[in-house]
């Protein structure tokens, strides 16, 4: 079963409960050895890397400052060509 994305959905609801600009948190989780293109995603900001008990997965939290709630899925967007990855 394909998860579908309700985009506008989730952009409503970045505009009523969000300020922009604002420091918005980005977690992803990817197959160890994919960080660095989760890294592209933010490259001018800080990576916090987490690994899975199993060595296999990493979870990456980046914190970065965004202008609008279109900015923030267009990283969503960019992030979802990253072959198995996760948003959270």
């Amino acid at each position: 079963m394909k998860f579908t994305f309700d985009r506008e959905a989730f952009k409503e609801k970045l505009e009523a409960q969000t300020s922009f600009p604002t420091l918005y948190m980005f977690k992803f989780i990817v197959l160890s050895g994919r960080e660095d293109q989760v890294a592209a995603l933010l490259p001018n900001n800080k990576m916090t890397l987490k690994e899975s008990s199993n060595g296999k997965y990493v979870s990456a939290t980046i914190k970065a400052m965004m202008p609008s709630s279109e900015a923030i899925l267009e990283v969503y967007d960019r992030a979802a060509k990253i072959e198995g990855v996760i948003s959270l």
